[in-house]
């Protein structure tokens, strides 16, 4: 019998990893002006690509005491530093536009999964209910 996760297939991970990548995001974008600060950013594409191939970190928790495994973030996503086109004087690696850039597109990929996991939630309500 299926369960929730099985459900909601990739998306779940998908929006943790958005909101964690969001927060790092702004983290760079709140640094654009603190000498020596190196800009960071996960591999969104790589972690979820590893998640659907079975890959993810190798461990689970069995008892809830237990500590996780997984380095980085969710998926076991790991923090990268970015390589800077033009790094400045001081070291600081922020590009405020390319921060600004990606902080955008990953709010609207974040927004879109929620929308198609509402749709997900409305079909399978729909399910159990029978259809009326």
């Amino acid at each position: 019998m299926p369960n929730l996760d099985d459900s909601l297939g990739v998306h779940v991970l998908a929006l943790k990893l958005q909101a964690h990548r969001g927060e790092v995001l702004a983290t760079n974008m709140a640094n654009a002006d603190t000498p020596g600060f190196k800009a960071r950013d996960i591999a969104f594409h790589t972690v979820l690509e590893q998640y659907q191939s079975g890959g993810g970190n190798g461990l689970r928790l069995t008892h809830d005491r237990h500590m996780s495994g997984a380095q980085g973030g969710p998926g076991g996503a790991e923090l990268l530093y970015r390589t800077p086109t033009q790094p400045s004087i001081d070291g600081n690696t922020v590009d405020p536009d390319r921060e600004k850039s990606a902080f955008l597109e990953n709010a609207m990929n974040y927004q879109s999964t929620l929308t198609f996991l509402d749709g997900k939630f409305k079909t399978l309500k729909t399910a159990l209910k029978g259809g009326q």
